[in-house]
């Protein structure tokens, strides 16, 4: 497992680390940390959010189950595959009626995995001119390069994914708006980091929604790429986060708000309690409750400055 931020990092790390919770406090104080650009926008439809998370749950499957899945409904399987060396599978899902279509990307429901997997490094992506996670972009230029030519230039596009798969999934819808594709919803589930602040500034106006679990550790890593740490160069989430709460109640946070939570969480060791809300089949049970009676609460974040180290 990965070393965990803990009072016993050594004092170089503990000057670096707290140099940017300054800088996250600066930027929040600003306004420059991407407050809610429609703050009217509050509601989720969970019926929606529910159609992209059997998405999500069917890209577990293998091809044959795929396409006799009745959920799926007016969809037919366009494509589908298994990228060799990444072993993450994908399908492409069309529905003439609506013209609509969806690229769907399976990731992993082990959450140690999921948090080995996840290198710190960013690198420059040539297609979108962002810094993005490598392993994450190498993946979604592998995907892209075979889907390509099977997207409908006049269908919108929506793309999803659990976890790692919702990481590609994210940087997919990035590649398409790049290319001037109709993107339409972005909905991922247990989604880790994959840009620094100014990759999430460009893309900020796809219409991204993030689905989580409060207590799934997988959304809030990697904190920050310490490799860069000295030009600020931090992980950074776009789009809404919908904390999926207890029963019927959820809430919505971004920007500083949601980069707070991830520093408050990497006080926490990981626990069954983690494992378990990072499960897809919890998402599934946990969106099915917002049906049809959802309730949006404020999120309580309980973040203390002078506790980050874990003092009392």
């Amino acid at each position: 497992m990965p070393t965990l931020l803990t009072p016993s990092m050594s004092v170089k790390y503990l000057l670096h680390y707290i140099n940017t919770v300054f800088f996250l406090i600066i930027i929040g104080i600003t306004g420059t940390a991407f407050a809610d650009t429609d703050p009217t926008q509050k509601s989720v439809n969970f019926s929606e959010i529910n159609k992209y998370a059997i998405f999500s749950s069917t890209a577990y499957q293998k091809s044959p189950a795929i396409g006799q899945n009745g959920s799926l409904k007016n969809y037919k399987i366009s494509h589908y595959n298994n990228i060799p060396g990444f072993e993450i599978s994908y399908f492409l899902a069309t529905n003439d009626v609506t013209k609509s279509q969806v690229i769907a990307v399976r990731g992993t429901s082990n959450i140690e995995n999921a948090l080995v997997d996840i290198a710190l490094e960013l690198t420059t992506d040539k297609r979108t001119g962002i810094r993005l996670h490598n392993g994450f972009s190498q993946t979604a230029q592998a995907i892209y390069s075979e889907i390509k030519s099977q997207i409908k230039t006049d269908y919108v596009i929506d793309t999803t994914g659990h976890s790692l798969g919702g990481a590609v999934a994210l940087i997919l819808a990035m590649y398409l708006d790049t290319d001037n594709f109709n993107v339409g919803k972005v909905v991922t589930f247990g989604q880790p980091k994959v840009t620094n602040i100014a990759g999430a500034n460009k893309f900020q106006h796809l219409n991204i929604i993030r689905v989580v679990t409060a207590k799934d550790l997988v959304p809030l890593v990697p904190p920050f790429d310490p490799v860069d740490l000295k030009n600020i160069d931090i992980y950074w989430h776009p789009g809404k986060e919908v904390i999926l709460l207890a029963d019927n109640t959820y809430a919505i946070i971004e920007g500083i708000e949601s980069m707070m939570r991830a520093i408050k969480f990497t006080q926490e060791p990981l626990s069954e309690n983690n494992l378990q809300n990072h499960q897809m089949n919890q998402y599934l049970k946990m969106v099915a409750k917002k049906i049809p009676s959802a309730r949006l609460v404020p999120f309580n974040n309980s973040f203390n400055l002078f506790n980050l180290f874990g003092s009392e």
